[in-house]
């Protein structure tokens, strides 16, 4: 039944950024599904794993900091002593830092390009030598922006990192498709996140972006679930280097 293509009975996914917001979401999602998860936050994230204990699923609450890469053999290791094994990543974690681009500083740019892309990329190289050796195959899920696509304002850093998103997704899904791996991506659309707290709290540029929403809302965290589940899934068996758009329209318009 197509249904069950769906299901994550028996998986195991590392999640980043669970601790709120989207990651939190996609957390609990996957959870939903029947995947037991590893959640990476930087001071924990307990209210999390209560919700993923409370549908009946694993939890590993690994704190780290993707601001360097040192805490990735460890998060990998700690995932398969805690489970066994590991099918799932989604790179969620990520910050953002504003300033006019004539006056944005070389550490605002190296802190976010670290998180958003350094961090990503060997974070899901580690991942993919662990399914190679497991020969099991697996499937790594990398959260974009629109910012993969548009130009944005005031943000040179988050949005040159999300661009390589897109194009990291694209690479790794070439390259790893020969071990089953596939690697895809969500770019979601205006959330109701912390990133988006200082764009909702401006009137005026909050009126504008809703204007260009057809479906005229922000997101919540939990629009990003079904894209997440699926690109989890066996359903997904077949989509390799695609970022989709979770946006309520705002691509299309």
């Amino acid at each position: 039944m197509i249904l069950d293509q769906f299901k994550l009975e028996g998986k195991v996914a590392i999640v980043t950024g669970a601790s709120r917001g989207l990651g939190q979401a996609i957390a609990v999602a996957l959870a939903e599904a029947g995947a037991d998860v590893a959640g990476v936050s930087t001071k924990g994230a307990p209210d999390t794993g209560r919700r993923i204990e409370a549908v009946g699923r694993g939890w590993l609450d690994r704190p780290a900091d993707l601001g360097s890469t040192g805490p990735i053999p460890g998060i990998v290791a700690d995932t398969v002593s805690r489970f066994g094994r590991v099918d799932i990543l989604v790179n969620n974690a990520g910050i953002i830092r504003r300033n006019e681009s004539l006056d944005f500083s070389e550490a605002d740019w190296d802190a976010v390009m670290d998180v958003n892309l350094k961090s990503l990329f060997f974070l899901s190289q580690a991942v993919a030598r662990r399914f190679v050796e497991q020969q099991s195959g697996g499937k790594i899920v990398n959260v974009a922006s629109l910012l993969s696509y548009q130009g944005g304002i005031r943000v040179p850093s988050y949005t040159a990192s999300k661009h390589g998103v897109l194009g990291l997704t694209r690479l790794l899904s070439n390259e790893w498709a020969k071990h089953g791996i596939n690697v895809n991506g969500i770019a979601p659309g205006y959330m109701v996140t912390d990133n988006t707290e200082a764009l909702r709290k401006d009137e005026k540029r909050s009126h504008e972006i809703l204007g260009r929403i057809p479906a005229g809302r922000w997101g919540e965290p939990e629009d990003l679930a079904g894209a997440a589940v699926f690109l989890s899934s066996a359903a997904a068996d077949y989509v390799n280097g695609f970022t989709l758009a979770v946006d309520g329209g705002w691509m299309g318009r």
